[in-house]
């Protein structure tokens, strides 16, 4: 029985790596770059009670397909009434397959649910890696809204092996991010 590739990942080996191989010409294979992981995360307020944090925990790992892990503060910051260990958020790391089948979601089916969508925006971080911030997590099919008693916001972190901006922005568009047009290809357009 032989195991099914990721779809998304399938595109990867098939399109993409021979299309950067040709624009960038790379002179192996080895040197496209390619995701490495995608990291999910969610803060929760400092004053949710145990079925808040509960139900976030569960939303999470809902979306990601795999359990989410609690994020407890290192330190008390009186400021902020914040106590030492107390649960300040909530984070998934994905890898494999699971980072691909996310991937695929997020481009396929939850992106373009968001109203009045007009793309995401270009900036990546100095270092091929793109973060990307999402105000609402409803907009993925896995989160019943009926069940939702707070909103929150989701940080969603592609890290690449991409060694420039440019690399890195070339490899998600072609994975099929949907990047916001700039001003000069409105023009040119």
């Amino acid at each position: 029985m032989s195991k099914q590739v990721p779809f998304l990942q399938k595109a990867y080996q098939e399109q993409v790596v021979p299309a950067l191989i040709k624009s960038r010409s790379y002179g192996n294979k080895h040197e496209v770059p390619k995701l490495v992981k995608i990291t999910l995360n969610t803060g929760i307020d400092a004053d949710a009670d145990k079925n808040q944090i509960a139900d976030v925990q569960r939303d999470l790992s809902a979306i990601a397909g795999q359990k989410a892990v609690l994020s407890k503060s290192k330190k008390a910051i009186s400021n902020f009434k914040l106590r030492q260990g107390q649960v300040v958020g909530s984070y998934v790391t994905l890898r494999g397959e699971a980072m691909w089948n996310f991937l695929y979601r997020l481009l396929a089916v939850a992106l373009p649910t968001i109203r009045d969508f007009r793309g995401v925006p270009t900036r990546l971080d100095g270092q091929g890696n793109y973060t990307l911030g999402v105000s609402d997590f409803t907009i993925f099919p896995e989160i019943v809204v009926e069940n939702v008693k707070k909103s929150m916001g989701l940080d969603i972190t592609i890290v690449t092996t991409a060694k420039t901006d440019d690399e890195g922005r070339e490899l998600l568009q072609l994975l099929g991010m949907p990047f916001r047009r700039t001003e000069a290809a409105k023009t040119a357009a």
